[in-house]
């Protein structure tokens, strides 16, 4: 059943795993309410919305053309946001060192203004700018893949996921989650992505939200409703 009579579902035609398991996450009831309950769009006076719906909107959002082609302090408090914080020497190294010269050109590599499903499958792949910003993030002390993932999807978040442990667990282990991602969004004429849009107006959320950042919030509050214990 779709999530609402004004959100139209993905096709069964002939669709990629990734695809088809967002495609029946998507599609469930209660999509809409989560999405709204995550972003503390209706909330009751003094109720409180997810602190990760700061995660885009903190300082006016990591992708503003004057900070697009670096991380700041404010980057890295809104990664915080997303319950994980990146060490206090690597962040030192974003803000004041090489490390964090080496990702600026990286970045400006990097199409800030491109949703996925409009990027060449080139933009996301292995050895390209966006894999090597993950690679070099992933190669520092304490900074895993969860992290790496969400620093970058603040700098793009209109092309680059959010990817935890509990989206993993929802949607499964694509030998590249990125790739399998824009194929999804991709396939059977963007479905999928017109379908993250439609969701984000039903649920009033405005168009600083991504697409990927609706896909991400979905899955990973439909994943923890329904409390499966992820690895």
């Amino acid at each position: 059943m779709a999530a609402s009579t004004a959100v139209s579902g993905v096709s069964d035609g002939v669709l990629s795993p990734l695809g088809r398991r967002l495609g029946v996450l998507l599609s469930s009831e209660r999509v809409i309410g989560d999405l709204r309950h995550y972003f503390g769009i209706g909330v009751p006076p003094g109720g409180m919305p997810f602190t990760g719906s700061r995660f885009e909107h903190l300082a006016g959002g990591g992708d503003r053309p004057e900070v697009a082609d670096r991380i700041t302090a404010e980057d890295l408090v809104a990664v915080q946001t997303l319950s994980v914080t990146v060490p206090a020497p690597v962040a030192l190294d974003i803000l004041e060192g090489r490390l964090g010269a080496r990702l600026s050109g990286l970045l400006q590599a990097i199409p800030r203004d491109t949703d996925m499903a409009d990027a060449e499958a080139a933009v996301v792949a292995d050895g390209s700018p966006a894999d090597q910003a993950w690679h070099l993030l992933c190669d520092q002390h304490g900074v895993n893949w969860v992290i790496a993932g969400k620093i970058l999807a603040r700098k793009r978040p209109r092309l680059l996921p959010v990817y935890d442990r509990v989206v993993r667990c929802a949607v499964g282990r694509p030998p590249s989650f990125w790739l399998a991602l824009h194929t999804a969004l991709r396939e059977d004429g963007a479905a999928l992505h017109h379908q993250l849009l439609e969701l984000r107006q039903a649920a009033g959320l405005p168009e600083t939200v991504s697409a990927l950042r609706v896909c991400d919030v979905a899955v990973w509050m439909n994943h923890r409703a329904v409390g499966h214990a992820c690895p």
